[in-house]
């Protein structure tokens, strides 16, 4: 490990960043020194308007990540080099497009998870969507963390290190304690096979679960994990729930960011009724007088 990673390191947990930023961060700075072929020390402005222009027309990576390349720049000559000469407010964000998630219908979600290629697929496809969980809190489940007692089930440092409950149905917990008696996982309940079980099943394995059901399903939708997500959350606004609860169940942290599935649920697009609906027209082919 060079001394400037092991200084950003530093820096990054004395903050208490999430271990997934603090990848992401090193990452980003990997690639920039490596894009040049010298150290960040001996960059300067120039270099990195170069290698913005490279994220965005050569590489052609959403804003989204740009934003996160660029989040890690500034973090390293602000905090880690004190470069005062450098203007990073002149290191522009680009622009997000916002658009609207996809969703599944029921029929859908029933046929992806049908569609599973193993019964721990199955009830991990079941888990997405019964709870709402994000992959990585899927992936890091631990046996202790559900609760039959009580009905929950604890999600333990989710996004922004905050911890939440989210219920447990019957028809969850039946499935789970079905594959228990068939996987006999010791400590995760969803474990990498790869690593001899102690260690939880990566993100990139649960988006794989989740694509390989959805072509073995004949769904041509852009989904992943984070589709039965925004179905959960849908699903559960067309069937009376209100944004309040929806929103500490997925562990937003403003509820405009639950807001979005006003947008797709179905219940609240057509409660009003249409004002082409109220307006008296001619009948198609009538003659006008």
């Amino acid at each position: 490990m060079t001394r400037l990673r092991r200084r950003m390191l530093e820096e990054l947990q004395r903050r208490n960043y999430s271990q997934t930023t603090i990848d992401a961060y090193i990452f980003a700075v990997q690639e920039f020194s490596q894009f040049f072929g010298r150290s960040p020390e001996g960059l300067g402005a120039e270099h990195l308007r170069r290698y913005q222009l490279w994220l965005l027309k050569e590489k052609r990576l959403a804003s989204s990540t740009v934003e996160v390349r660029i989040s890690a720049l500034r973090f390293l000559y602000k905090r880690v080099l004190r470069r005062a000469d450098l203007a990073l407010d002149d290191l522009p964000f680009p622009k997000t497009t916002h658009t609207l998630p996809t969703v599944l219908s029921r029929e859908e979600v029933t046929r992806l998870i049908d569609a599973a290629a193993s019964p721990k697929h199955r009830t991990l496809l079941m888990l997405l969507y019964g709870t709402g969980m994000r992959r990585s809190e899927a992936a890091r489940l631990k046996i202790v963390d559900i609760d039959s007692q009580r009905m929950v089930i604890h999600i333990h440092q989710g996004k922004g290190r905050r911890d939440r409950d989210v219920p447990l149905t019957q028809k969850l917990l039946a499935a789970l304690r079905s594959y228990w008696r068939l996987q006999r996982p010791h400590v995760y309940l969803f474990p990498s096979p790869q690593r001899g079980g102690a260690q939880p099943m990566t993100g990139k394995a649960v988006y794989c679960a989740c694509r390989t059901a959805a072509r073995r399903a004949g769904l041509h939708k852009n989904l992943g994990p984070h589709t039965l997500r925004h179905s959960f959350a849908t699903h559960l606004l067309e069937a009376g729930a209100d944004l309040r609860t929806i929103q500490l169940l997925l562990g937003h942290q403003r509820l405009e960011d639950t807001t979005v599935y006003l947008h797709l649920s179905q219940r609240h697009l057509h409660a009003a009724t249409n004002p082409l609906e109220l307006i008296a027209l001619c009948h198609e082919g009538e003659k006008r007088g």
